[in-house]
């Protein structure tokens, strides 16, 4: 089967500011290296409809985001900023995430969402973290919407999909795992945090070898889907975790998320996957990363 990767053209346009870490380059640099891979073919997305967010997010969340744009943009918190183009960068990505689902959904392949701005740390009614929706958590409504109730969520991001968490921590027909640094920014995702036993956390220090947190991770799924078979597959595809990144002190390279994706499929042959862009922050190797886990998915 064929991995499609779907994107949005508004994606590039938002931008928070000179010397932000999430900058349009990231995702240039994403989609040139996309773009030259073999049979991956690229779609660029229709938008979704604002109503849509409110599948995840408050109507008061909605309406905050709703007139920041009116006002041609501004500060949501000290990271999290829109300027003019953010509004539809938001919606183009939000269309990808939903398109993504609907082609893996329907059993054509695995999908990737090339998007930004990222999305695993906004919560039901706030932005934060770079982050205005979470794009990982709608997809997961998205596959619940078409029948799929039973949705793990696999976050590899070097921060904690705090926002995830809170949004799925009571509902257990979604399962979360997330490795993440610790103790590291935004302070949360303790493995004692468990949910209704469908939260698992695996916090880790800077520094350890890659395979022990390929290793961690992978034991942590495990647990996850023991007696509990997943129906769809949503991947917090962040690549901050790879040696260098500068808001990350873990050791991954490229082939440990091409391990990773292969042995998700492996485990679960049945299971459409989509992953979702969150973080990395040196373009290049960003794009190296995105690239090892779409030729994996496919």
């Amino acid at each position: 089967m064929a991995v499609a990767v779907y994107h949005h053209p508004g994606c590039a346009l938002h931008d928070a500011g000179p010397g932000h870490p999430e900058a349009p380059g990231r995702i240039l640099a994403v989609l040139e290296a996309l773009a030259a891979l073999p049979a991956v073919p690229l779609h660029a997305a229709q938008p979704a409809s604002p109503d849509q967010l409110l599948a995840v997010h408050t109507a008061d969340h909605l309406a905050l985001l709703t007139a920041t744009h009116a006002a041609g943009g501004g500060a949501l918190d000290a990271d999290t900023i829109m300027n003019a183009h953010s509004w539809d960068a938001m919606l183009g990505g939000v269309g990808a995430v939903l398109e993504a689902v609907g082609y893996a959904h329907a059993g054509q392949g695995h999908a990737f969402a090339a998007v930004r701005p990222p999305g695993h740390h906004a919560s039901a009614g706030r932005a934060m973290g770079f982050c205005l929706v979470n794009n990982a958590v709608l997809a997961a409504r998205r596959f619940q919407s078409l029948g799929r109730r039973r949705v793990l969520i696999v976050d590899w991001d070097v921060h904690h999909g705090n926002g995830t968490q809170a949004l799925v921590e009571h509902d257990a027909s979604v399962r979360f795992v997330s490795l993440h640094q610790s103790p590291w920014w935004p302070f949360t995702g303790a493995a004692g945090e468990r949910g209704v036993g469908n939260v698992f956390n695996v916090p880790r220090p800077p520094g350890l070898a890659p395979e022990q947190y390929v290793r961690d991770l992978w034991l942590a799924l495990e647990a996850a889907t023991k007696d509990w078979t997943p129906e769809a597959l949503v991947v917090s595809a962040g690549f901050d975790a790879m040696a260098g990144d500068p808001l990350g002190g873990f050791t991954l390279a490229p082939r440990h998320y091409r391990i990773l994706t292969e042995r998700l499929r492996e485990r679960m042959p049945d299971v459409p996957i989509v992953g979702t862009l969150e973080g990395g922050y040196v373009p290049g190797r960003l794009a190296k990363g995105v690239a090892a886990h779409v030729l994996a998915l496919g």
